[in-house]
């Protein structure tokens, strides 16, 4: 009997191992990925960013201050300074993205506020996603040039077309379209385009905006009037002088 109980040890022991042994065989936890603050809810107006588009509507942006805090607070500062109404979309191309955001209206412009740093984070460039315009920078600058380039994000954003990954951790992404994406699909493509469509008003949901005006309509073209004809005049030759009659001749 103390044979068979022996040898049943034996063999637990040699499965399990020792106490240290089974330890050390226990799996190691992988390390915990950075905590991720929750973004706002849906219903927190102060972080819904609404632009009213020339093209024909509303369009509805998801603020997220938790990824992206400073670029958050800029764009709320700057629309509630009412500094995005009546700004061009000057750069749009067919498939990428919708730009806005410049005074001037080239791409070179901001507002009077200070550069803000890089908040790259880990949020997906997918269709309908909102990031900072920045400057570039050469893919062989030095580290500080393009450190500048990185740290360049002021006033100007664009709207994502279609999904560009490629651009992930390499630009603020602060936001994205909830609704009234095809307002951004109506903006007219070039850069810059022949006839830029433009953000009537930018509102801060918590501010209780008005409804969507659409814009008025164009005037009617002026037609100038035709011109009046007036039928050419030949003008009569003058007359001659009637030839002189030569002086007589008397005789000597």
């Amino acid at each position: 009997m103390r044979f068979i109980l022996g040898l049943i040890a034996t063999m637990c022991l040699a499965v399990t191992g020792t106490p240290a042994m089974a330890a050390k065989k226990k799996p190691v936890a992988a390390a915990p990925a950075a905590d991720r603050i929750a973004p706002p809810a849906l219903t927190d107006k102060e972080n819904l960013l609404y632009l009213d588009l020339s093209t024909g509507g509303r369009v509805v942006i998801r603020l997220y201050p938790n990824v992206a805090p400073k670029m958050v607070e800029r764009v709320k500062t700057l629309t509630r300074q009412h500094f995005y109404d009546g700004l061009k979309f000057h750069r749009v191309i067919e498939g990428f993205m919708a730009q806005t955001g410049d005074p001037k209206g080239d791409g070179t412009g901001g507002s009077t506020l200070p550069d803000l740093p890089a908040e790259f984070n880990w949020m997906p460039h997918v269709r309908g996603a909102v990031s900072a315009a920045r400057e570039g920078a050469a893919p062989d600058a030095d580290a500080a040039t393009k450190k500048k380039a990185e740290d360049s994000a002021n006033s100007q954003f664009f709207i994502v077309l279609d999904p560009k990954l490629a651009l992930d951790k390499k630009y603020t992404n602060f936001g994205r379209v909830i609704s009234g994406m095809e307002f951004v699909d109506a903006v007219e493509r070039g850069e810059p385009p022949a006839n830029p469509s433009t953000i009537l008003h930018a509102y801060i949901a918590a501010d209780n905006p008005p409804a969507y005006t659409p814009p008025p309509p164009p005037p009617p073209p002026v037609v100038a009037p035709a011109p009046t004809i007036v039928p050419a005049t030949i003008p009569k030759p003058a007359a001659k002088p009637a030839p002189k009659k030569p002086a007589a001749r008397k005789a000597k």
